[in-house]
């Protein structure tokens, strides 16, 4: 990895020792930084006017194939810009080895390029969490070390292999099996409003998938109703697999009395074909500890009682 071109294609910084910190630290691993500006970029909560985000992301057609593109950060943004988007550009730049990485908002980027070219980007780090991590008294803090090891397996080598110990309690109708299928997924509430879209993938597509989901700031109810909008719109019962990220930063009240994230999960496997088996643990989303992803490649799952495996090569 020799050089990362950075885009803010979403929500502005939310001060700028997070994007300076990361770009510090990944610089002093011999990484060249391109497009720096952009961290600084606001208008209103965005990083940036709608046609100045929109350039950026179109530019990246022109990027040779050593570059690694990441994004500054999640918040909100890039649907605004969906329909003015070059994907077929985009997706040639990729076949020719560019490679693209982000989350959170950035779901809505890689699901709708996936669904308009099959072109493969991936879940995974970006810079002002995961690069410029900071503890409550501002001081800068190492990147996760398995983020760091993943995410260069999947940027040099082009693959994912992983093994998951996580007690499996959703498992369906048998406990372990095993399945190969598109990988696929992301933030689930940029994914829930993706239905119905054209930049939603193609049942064609997903069928018979292996889907990821993360969510962060959700009350556990609003996750069950996601999952249940995306099971009644035929989506989870396609799946060989749903695989469980994390889930983080939502608050319980008194009102819940006892309801919880396992209560809604216990919701939808209830309702879910108990061959499809779900899965959680997986090491991704709005957490220090991170995977990443391919989305769209093929990959192969193995699950048994005790946990699960996720290999890809790309």
């Amino acid at each position: 990895m020799k050089s990362i071109h950075l885009i803010a294609p979403s929500g502005a910084s939310l001060d700028m020792r997070s994007p300076l910190a990361g770009i510090d630290w990944l610089k002093k691993q011999g990484i060249a930084i391109h497009n720096e500006n952009c961290v600084s970029r606001v208008e209103q909560r965005f990083a940036g006017t709608d046609a100045e985000r929109l350039a950026e992301i179109n530019q990246l057609q022109k990027l040779s194939s050593d570059h690694l593109v990441m994004v500054m950060r999640g918040g909100y943004g890039i649907h605004r810009l969906l329909p003015d988007i070059e994907w077929d550009g985009i997706a040639k730049a990729i076949q020719g080895g560019l490679q693209i990485c982000g989350h959170s908002d950035f779901t809505v980027f890689q699901l709708a390029l996936l669904a308009k070219t099959g072109a493969i980007t991936l879940a995974g780090p970006m810079l002002n969490y995961d690069f410029g991590r900071q503890d409550d008294q501002g001081n800068s803090l190492a990147p996760d070390a398995l983020m760091w090891k993943y995410f260069q397996s999947a940027v040099q080598g082009r693959k994912l292999d992983c093994q998951v110990t996580t007690t499996q309690s959703y498992l369906g109708k048998t406990e372990s099996g095993s399945s190969s299928g598109l990988l696929w997924g992301g933030n689930l509430t940029v994914l829930a409003g993706l239905v119905g879209t054209p930049y939603m993938p193609s049942s064609k597509q997903i069928q018979g998938g292996i889907l990821f989901l993360e969510d962060v700031n959700e009350h556990p109810y609003r996750i069950e109703r996601m999952l249940m909008q995306l099971l009644d719109a035929g989506i989870l019962a396609s799946q060989s697999a749903v695989v469980l990220g994390g889930f983080s930063a939502y608050r319980l009240y008194d009102n819940d009395r006892g309801y919880q994230l396992e209560s809604a999960i216990d919701a939808i496997r209830a309702r879910l074909p108990i061959n499809i088996p779900i899965l959680t643990g997986l090491p991704f989303g709005h957490q220090a500890e991170k995977l990443t992803l391919p989305v769209g490649a093929n990959a192969n799952l193995s699950h048994n009682t005790q946990g699960f495996a996720l290999q890809s090569q790309w």
